[in-house]
């Protein structure tokens, strides 16, 4: 090595961005790795590299009780061919350590790339993934970031969303995707230029991809309508995002912070007549015109799925003529329930009269037996004295007759 190749290091590290400091550090390891191999040297070798000249040295590091003529520990053992060695040695982690540099370098720009949407061509295609060249880097698109019914071909230029950037070996690995809602975001920043200048706010989208997406949308100016700046004059930019999605329909509604209101505009295009709400439960009856039900549900209840997604609410549908019914049904069983309730309020009422009058009879029955008992007590005592009396009188006139005689 010379000076001519510390030049080519220190322009290799402002070209690409590798250290110089780290090239030296990964060579000085390969030259000792080299030495050892070229040589059958088993012992303990450090390599130093001048970063002025160039020049290479190799030094034997001296075990304990070793001695060399030298100052220090080591001795230096610097083949005299070792310089046309080290130049292919250099060569190769040159090479190695340029394409380290260049997956970190691409790592390093698309890791910050998540979420935002690339342009990409179409390069191979199989039954698990296909391949989309985006310049630096080749992306996959699995098939579950697919949308169902979609067919790429070969050289075809389409829009994906960077879902996930994974580190490798080989260097970056890019996923896309074609199902995420970020895409729509992004297309619809991409053609309405009042979104990308945060004057209108993408609230929520909710979307099955390939069939329908509902997208929530407010205005920070009274004076901008949100819903008309999404759709562009005449239809022009929701039709360019339809096209890119392969005709995808996509429905642009008013934002709300009154659930009502934002339940109301998410069942879009259909009518709603009423929406009962239960913010505990965050659940939402919607009543709407017996001629819109089937178009509120929508096809096999996509219309009122998205609806739910949109708004983050559980929702009930019912037409006018189902909602009639079943309150009148509610308010039948609310009469018969409180006139079942009376029912047994009034047996209750019954059942406890009987009680009383029943307890009432025991006391009056209970009070009369201890009167008479206490009537038969006086009259016995009245007896006895009456009797005593008697006797006393017997007694003495028995006395007299006794002492006459």
């Amino acid at each position: 090595m010379n000076r001519k190749f510390i030049e080519a290091l220190r322009e290799l590290e402002k070209e690409k961005g590798i250290k110089m400091e780290a090239i030296i550090d990964a060579l000085k390891v390969a030259f000792v790795s080299v030495y050892k191999k070229n040589y059958n040297e088993d012992y303990q070798t450090r390599v130093d590299i001048d970063v002025k000249t160039g020049e290479i040295k190799i030094f034997r590091i001296l075990e304990e009780g070793e001695e060399s003529g030298e100052i220090g520990n080591e001795v230096e053992v610097t083949p005299d061919n070792f310089g046309r060695i080290a130049a292919q040695t250099a060569k190769q982690v040159m090479k190695q350590r340029i394409k380290e540099a260049e997956r970190e370098v691409m790592y390093e720009e698309f890791k910050d790339r998540v979420g935002d949407m690339v342009t990409g061509i179409v390069q191979q295609n199989d039954a698990r993934f296909t391949l989309v060249d985006l310049g630096k880097v080749e992306s996959l698109l699995p098939q579950y970031e697919q949308v169902p019914g979609e067919r790429y071909k070969h050289g075809e230029r389409i829009k994906c969303y960077v879902s996930d950037v994974r580190k490798t070996t080989k260097g970056p690995q890019v996923i896309v995707s074609r199902t995420h809602n970020g895409l729509v975001k992004r297309l619809f920043e991409l053609e309405v230029p009042e979104i990308y200048e945060e004057i209108v706010a993408i609230k929520s989208i909710a979307r099955e991809a390939g069939y329908r997406t509902k997208i929530a949308v407010m205005s920070s100016d009274k004076n901008v309508d949100p819903v008309g700046a999404c759709v562009g004059p005449k239809g022009s930019r929701v039709k360019m995002i339809v096209g890119e999605l392969g005709g995808e329909k996509i429905d642009i509604v008013n934002y709300s912070e009154d659930p009502t209101e934002f339940i109301k505009n998410s069942l879009s295009p259909a009518k709603v007549l009423k929406v009962l709400t239960d913010e505990e439960r965050k659940f939402a009856l919607v009543v709407v015109p017996d001629d819109q039900l089937s178009l509120a549900i929508g096809r096999e209840g996509q219309n009122a799925r998205l609806a739910a997604k949109l708004t983050g609410w559980k929702i009930d549908i019912k037409s006018k003529k189902q909602f009639e019914e079943e309150l009148d049904e509610a308010r039948r069983e609310r009469v018969e329930e409180q006139d079942r309730s009376e029912a047994i309020e009034t047996k209750e009422k019954e059942k406890k009269q009987k009680k009383q009058k029943k307890e009432e009879k025991k006391e009056v029955k209970k009070k009369k037996s201890v009167k008479e008992k206490k009537e038969k007590k006086v009259e016995k005592e009245k007896k006895d004295k009456k009797g005593k009396k008697a006797a006393s009188k017997k007694k003495k006139k028995s006395k007299n007759i006794s002492e006459k005689t």
